[in-house]
C-alpha cells in the first residue's frame, strides 16, 4: 500500500506546468511550478515545517508550546497544519488588508487571528510585526517564528524547491522568476540553481510601494517608495535577513492592477487557479520578455490558490470599485451603470444653503442640482458655498435661488464619453444623464476619472 503517515509528508514534489496562451509573446519555454498542489495550497507549507523542525531541535519549540507569527496568511496556514500534526497551539498576526479568505482558513484550522492595521510604521506597536514580538513577549511557553529572519525559511527552499525545479528541468532551467516577499524563496532557490550554473538568472518581481527594486539597484533604503499597496504576499517595507539581495540578478516591479488582472487572465487562459503574486510574476515575465531567448527555460513559481482571493481579485464588485475591472467604458450609461438605481439628490430654489450643506454632509456629495416646479434651473457646488460662506457667514439662511450657479448640462445615455469628458470645465463640475423615464442621474468629475483605464 502507497499513503503518507500523516498530511506533512505530501508537501513538495509540485508540479511544473508549462504555460501557453498567457505568455505568447515570450519567445521561450515557461513553466510554471505551482506550488497551490502543497496540502496547505502554498510554497509557505515547505519552510513552515522546516522552522519548526528547526526550533524543536535547539529547543527554541518545547513540547506543548505556542507557536506565534506575523503573516499574510500563507504562512499561518502553513505552521498551522504542523501545529496541528505535532501538538502546538497555534496565534497568527495578521494585516487587515488580507482576503477575509486568508482570516477564516486560519481560524478553521485552529488558530487564533489576531488583525492590525497595514498603514503604519513597522515599529508601530499596532504594526503586525510588533505586536507579535509583544505577544511572544508575553505569552509563557511561546516561540515567536519570524520568518523574515528566521533563516530556517530560505533553507527549507535550497534543500527541497531547488533541487525539485534543477531535477525537473534536467538541469536546462536558464532563468527563475518569483515574487519577492520574506525573501526566502528567491534566496533559498537562488542560491542551489547558481551552485549548480552560475549563469542562471534570478528574477524577483516586487510591486510599487515596496523597497526591495531601489535597494537592490542602489544600496539605498527609500522610505519615500514606501507606501500602502494592495497587492499581497510580495514587497516589503523592512529588509528581511532572509533576503539574499548578492543572488538576485534584478528586479521588476508590478501595479496593483496589472497584478489583480492577470491573477483573474491565469485562470481564464490556463485553467490554473492562482492568487495574487502569480499575476504579479506573469505581468513581471511580461515586462522582462527580452530577456529571454527561444532556447530558454524560465520556471516562474505560482504561490498559492486562487481560494483565497474569491473575494477580492476573483469579485468583480471589488475590481470595479478599484478600477481594476477592464471594461469598455464608450458612453455615459457605461459610467453610471453601477450605480444608476441610486436616487437623484437635489435641492429646490426656496430651500436653504444650510438645507444643501446638510444633504451634501449626509450624501458625501459635491454638487447638487438646483430644481423648481419646471424642472432643473441651478446648481450648487460645495467650492462655491465655501466662497459664499467666507464672504457671508450669514449665507447659510438664504434661499438656494441667491447663490446657485448655473444648471449643469443633461446628455442622453447613449452620449460617447469624450462628449461628456468636453462638458467639464472650470465652471462646471458634473454633467446630468437623462434616463429616458422622466428621472435622471449624474456624472462627475470623480466617475469619469474612476472610468480610465
Amino acid at each position: 500500500m502507497d499513503f503518507s503517515k500523516n498530511i506533512l509528508e505530501t508537501i513538495g514534489n509540485t508540479p511544473l506546468v508549462k504555460l501557453n496562451k498567457i505568455v505568447a509573446e515570450i519567445d521561450a519555454l515557461v513553466l510554471a511550478k505551482v506550488e497551490t498542489f502543497n496540502p496547505g495550497n502554498s510554497v509557505k507549507d515547505r519552510m513552515a515545517v522546516k522552522m519548526i523542525e528547526d526550533a524543536e531541535a535547539d529547543g527554541r519549540l518545547k513540547p506543548g508550546g505556542t507557536i506565534i507569527e506575523g503573516t499574510s496568511g500563507n504562512t499561518g496556514m502553513g505552521l498551522a497544519l504542523v501545529a496541528i500534526i505535532k501538538g502546538y497551539k497555534l496565534i497568527c498576526v495578521i494585516s487587515d488588508k488580507q482576503s477575509k479568505e486568508k482570516m477564516d482558513i486560519l481560524r478553521a484550522v485552529g488558530a487564533k487571528v489576531v488583525v492590525c492595521p497595514t498603514d503604519v510604521e513597522p515599529t508601530d506597536p499596532r504594526s503586525y510585526y510588533s505586536v507579535s514580538k509583544r505577544l511572544a513577549s508575553e505569552t509563557p511557553n511561546s516561540w515567536y517564528v519570524n520568518q523574515y529572519d528566521n533563516m530556517s525559511n530560505s533553507l527549507a527552499h535550497y534543500e527541497q524547491t531547488g533541487p525539485e525545479i534543477w531535477k525537473q528541468t534536467d538541469g536546462k532551467i536558464t532563468h527563475f522568476v518569483v515574487g519577492v516577499g520574506t525573501g526566502g524563496t528567491i534566496s533559498g532557490v537562488g542560491r542551489y540553481l547558481k551552485e549548480k550554473n552560475p549563469n542562471i538568472k534570478i528574477w524577483g518581481i516586487d510591486t510599487y510601494g515596496s523597497v526591495f527594486k531601489k535597494y537592490h539597484e542602489t544600496g539605498i533604503f527609500d522610505e519615500n517608495e514606501i507606501y500602502s499597496y494592495i497587492t499581497e504576499g510580495i514587497g516589503e517595507d523592512i529588509l528581511p535577513k532572509n533576503v539574499d539581495f548578492s543572488l538576485i540578478d534584478g528586479f521588476t516591479k508590478v501595479t496593483d492592477k496589472d497584478a489583480a488582472v492577470y491573477t483573474r487572465k491565469i485562470a481564464l487562459e490556463e485553467a490554473i487557479f492562482v492568487g495574487n503574486s502569480a499575476g504579479a510574476c506573469v505581468k513581471g515575465l511580461l515586462q522582462l520578455k527580452e530577456h529571454f531567448k527561444p532556447e530558454d527555460v524560465v520556471v516562474v513559481l505560482f504561490h498559492d490558490s486562487g481560494s483565497r482571493y474569491v473575494g477580492k481579485m476573483f469579485n468583480d464588485d471589488w475590481m470595479r470599485e478599484r478600477g481594476f475591472l477592464e471594461e469598455n467604458v464608450t458612453k455615459a450609461e457605461d459610467v453610471i451603470k453601477d450605480h444608476i438605481d441610486k436616487q437623484l439628490i437635489v435641492v429646490r430654489t426656496e430651500e436653504l444653503v444650510s438645507h444643501a450643506i446638510e444633504r451634501m454632509r449626509k450624501y458625501k456629495i459635491s454638487q447638487i442640482p438646483v430644481v423648481d416646479i419646471n424642472g432643473f434651473v441651478g446648481s450648487v457646488d460645495e467650492t462655491d458655498l465655501f466662497r459664499s460662506y467666507v464672504a457671508d457667514k450669514n449665507v447659510a439662511e438664504k434661499p438656494i435661488k441667491e447663490v446657485m450657479g448655473k444648471p449643469f448640462p443633461i446628455v442622453k445615455l447613449g452620449t460617447p464619453i469624450e462628449e461628456v469628458s468636453k462638458l467639464f470645465t472650470k465652471e462646471n463640475d458634473a454633467v446630468l444623464v437623462d434616463l429616458e423615464n422622466g428621472s435622471h442621474h449624474i456624472i462627475t468629475k470623480y466617475d469619469i476619472i474612476g472610468s480610465i483605464k
